[in-house]
C-alpha cells in the first residue's frame, strides 16, 4: 500500500518531532505544545515520534497536544526497536551517534529489542503515551544502525523475524496502514528491499536525502524504492541544522569540510536571494520517490519558515548553479527536471 496514498491531502510537508522529546537542550513544556499547536494552525498534518525521543517523552507532549485534535484528521506515525520501561536508567545509554541527543528527557530505561513480543509492547507502550487508538505508520527504529560493528547482522535477523513479519500481519488485518524502517543509513533499506518476504510500504530515511548530503541515498536507495513502488519519507531534510546555521551534523559538531561545503551552497543561496530552507525542502520534495519531508522544529516559529519555504520561488539559475559547481550529484532530480 503507497504511503503516499495515505499522507493529508494537499501537502508533503510533516513535522519530525525529535525535538519535542528535549534534543540538545531543555525545551519548557509550554514552548513544546505551543509548537505542536503552530504546526497545526500552519495547515500541517502528519507528524512522526518515536519512544527514543527523549525516552517517551516526544510522544506524550505530542499526545497532549493533539488530544483537542479529531483523530481522523491527521496522520500519525512512531517507531519501535526501544522499548521504554517505567524503570530509571542508571548505567550511561548505548546509543551510538545518538547516545547524548537526549540527556534532558526523561530518565526511564530505554532497551534495544526487535523482536516479536517486543514490537507489540513497544506499540502498546506509544498507543499510551499518545493517548491515541490507532497508529497510522510504524518505522522499524535504527534496525543495524551500528552497521559496521558486529552485531548488526543478529539485529537485523531479529528485526526480519520479528517486527517485520508483525508490523506485515497488522498492516494486512488493518490495524496499521503501512510500515518500514525509520533509519539515517542506507545499508538496511538495501537489504529490507532484497527480502522477498518483507514487503515494507515506505522509508523513513533520516539526513541521507539532504541537498548536503545525498549521494548514497541517490544511488542506493532511491531507484530501487522508487521501482519496488516504496515510497520515501525524508528526515531531516536540514543535516542536524547544520545547512541552515545550526553547528550539528549527524547529531555531533559539524566537521570542516561539511561546513565548508555549507558555505559553498550559502553563497550560491545569497547570490539568488534564495532562503536555504527553501533550497532545502524543495529539493528533497522533487525526487519522484519522496512523499513527504518531516523538518523538526522545537519553536512555533519556525513551522512558519518551513510553510514559506516551502512555497518560496526559487529561480531556475539557482539550481543550474548547484550543478555547475558539482554540489549536486550527478543523477539527482531538480525542481527544474520536473517542468
Amino acid at each position: 500500500m503507497s504511503i503516499k496514498n495515505h499522507m493529508p491531502q494537499g501537502t508533503q510537508l510533516g513535522f519530525g518531532t525529535a525535538p519535542l522529546g528535549n534534543m540538545f537542550r531543555n525545551i519548557p513544556e509550554a514552548e513544546a505544545l505551543a509548537t505542536v499547536d503552530a504546526a497545526w494552525e500552519q495547515g500541517i498534518r502528519y507528524f512522526d515520534t518515536a519512544p527514543l525521543y527523549g525516552a517517551g517523552l516526544s510522544e506524550i507532549r505530542l499526545g497532549q497536544a493533539l488530544a483537542k485534535r479529531n483523530r481522523d484528521d491527521y496522520v500519525l506515525s512512531t517507531k519501535v526497536g526501544r522499548v521504554i520501561l517505567d524503570e530509571t536508567e542508571t548505567a550511561e545509554r548505548e546509543l551510538g551517534e545518538k547516545g547524548g541527543l537526549f540527556e534532558f528527557g526523561r530518565p526511564n530505561r530505554v532497551v534495544n529489542d526487535y523482536s516479536e513480543k517486543a514490537t507489540m509492547q513497544s506499540i502498546e507502550g506509544s498507543l499510551k503515551r499518545l493517548g491515541t487508538d490507532r497508529l497510522d505508520f510504524v518505522w522499524v527504529h535504527d534496525v543495524a544502525q551500528d552497521f559496521y560493528g558486529d552485531e548488526w547482522i543478529g539485529q537485523f535477523e531479529i528485526a526480519r523475524t520479528g517486527a517485520f513479519r508483525t508490523l506485515s500481519r497488522l498492516r494486512d488485518e488493518g490495524v496499521i496502514k503501512g510500515w518500514g524502517l525509520g533509519v539515517n543509513r542506507v545499508e538496511p533499506i538495501e537489504l529490507t528491499l532484497e527480502l522477498d518476504e518483507a514487503r515494507p510500504d515506505g522509508m523513513l530515511l533520516a539526513g541521507r536525502y539532504t541537498l548536503l548530503d545525498h549521494a548514497s541515498a541517490l544511488q542506493r536507495v532511491m531507484p530501487r524504492a522508487a521501482a519496488q513502488g516504496v515510497d520515501i519519507v525524508v528526515g531531516g531534510p536540514y543535516s542536524s541544522g547544520v545547512l541552515v546555521g545550526g553547528k550539528h551534523f549527524e547529531y555531533q559538531p559539524a566537521p570542516a569540510e561539511i561546513l565548508a561545503k555549507v558555505q559553498r551552497i550559502q553563497a550560491i543561496a545569497d547570490k539568488h536571494a534564495v532562503p536555504i530552507k527553501a533550497a532545502a525542502l524543495q529539493f528533497a520534495l522533487a525526487h519522484p520517490a519522496v512523499a513527504a519531508v518531516i523538518p523538526g522544529a522545537s519553536r512555533p516559529e519556525r513551522i512558519a519558515e518551513d510553510q514559506a519555504a516551502l512555497k518560496a520561488v526559487i529561480p531556475a539559475e539557482f539550481w543550474h548553479d548547484l550543478r555547475a559547481q558539482k554540489l549536486v550529484e550527478q543523477g539527482a532530480v531538480l525542481p527544474i527536471d520536473k517542468a
